[in-house]
């Protein structure tokens, strides 16, 4: 009787054992708003799992990962070979959903909805153009009466996804960009104020008159700002959304490596909007625990059929099926 007590015990404990499981991780803001919301319903479905996301930013999330502080780390921005050869753990970049950076302002006074060319965007952030009637806006927005104010310009202080996608889109379409500042997570900047996460850009520009930055669109939209329309490589005024995105993302298809590691800014098509990225999760390809492992793998699974299809609601553009059918494969590598 007491062998029959003690072996029903024993399989209650790994029955439970098997079923709950703490995942942690750390990362990009870009997303967090659409993880966020993933990770709490597929905990709601799967009694017992919790997934703890903090999200600290792109750089700090690379830094956490590569030195198995948290189980999985989240980033806008791809790691660079010398960061993947110096993490502890091999990485997969696993895309999850693609987004759109835009320009937001705080501009008392003027209700027009405002144009932006890349010369503009990148002379902002060179602190070439630093008064909102200067020349070079008012060309790109005949008729509308621009004050007399200097910009302030808002920068991330953090690392951060964000930023290399800005900065990568600025590198792009100005040299003078790419030689003076260049593309990173963390850059130095010339002018501006620095503000943690998308939240505090966001919160610095809506609360400053006459501010200017760049958010992932969903904290736009959120916060209610007025964000601008910016002239993509085709010569064409375009505003976010999840179809501009998911143009760029189609008009790269095709030049997506086999490790997801791609830029899609300044993408061609007359339809692409030109700051969109992939966003990617960073998974261990062997996890030391091996029900971690399963649930991890379980969870991807469920992204693809299941978390998809909220993408377009919360402004992320979903994975094109193509990549979608490929990121099923690079799971099935993962345990």
């Amino acid at each position: 009787m007491k062998f029959k007590i003690a072996t029903l015990a024993a399989l209650a404990t790994l029955s439970v054992g098997a079923g709950a499981q703490n995942i942690t991780g750390a990362g990009a803001t870009f997303p967090n708003p659409i993880y966020s919301r993933w990770f709490s319903e597929y905990s709601g479905s799967h009694p017992g799992v919790k997934i703890n996301y903090q999200s600290v930013g792109s750089g700090a999330g690379i830094r956490q990962v590569s030195q198995k502080i948290v189980d999985f780390g989240a980033s806008d921005g791809p790691m660079t070979d010398q960061q993947l050869s110096e993490s502890k753990v091999k990485l997969f970049h696993i895309p999850t959903v693609l987004g759109a950076v835009v320009p937001v302002y705080n501009l008392p006074g003027v209700n027009k909805e405002l144009n932006f060319s890349p010369e503009v965007l990148a002379g902002i952030y060179l602190g070439q153009i630093n008064h909102w009637n200067d020349p070079r806006i008012a060309r790109d927005n005949p008729g509308v009466n621009l004050p007399d104010h200097q910009i302030l310009p808002v920068y991330r202080s953090d690392g951060s996804g964000t930023t290399y996608i800005f900065t990568d889109y600025l590198s792009k379409v100005s040299p003078d960009f790419q030689s003076r500042i260049g593309r990173a997570t963390s850059v130095k900047w010339p002018v501006g104020i620095g503000q943690k996460g998308n939240e505090g850009v966001a919160g610095m520009v809506r609360n400053s008159q006459f501010s200017f930055g760049y958010v992932e669109l969903i904290y736009a939209e959120q916060n209610h700002m007025s964000f601008g329309q910016v002239k993509n490589s085709s010569g064409k005024w375009v505003k976010a959304s999840t179809d501009g995105v998911t143009a760029a993302a189609a008009a790269a298809i095709k030049t997506i490596p086999a490790d997801y590691r791609v830029s899609i800014t300044n993408a061609p098509g007359p339809n692409s909007y030109p700051i969109a990225s992939f966003t990617w999760l960073l998974i261990p390809q062997h996890f030391d625990d091996a029900n971690k492992g399963k649930v991890m793998v379980d969870f991807l699974r469920w992204m693809l059929q299941h978390g998809e299809s909220e993408a377009a609601s919360m402004t992320y553009a979903p994975l094109p099926k193509p990549v979608a059918d490929r990121v099923a494969q690079t799971i099935n590598q993962i345990h």
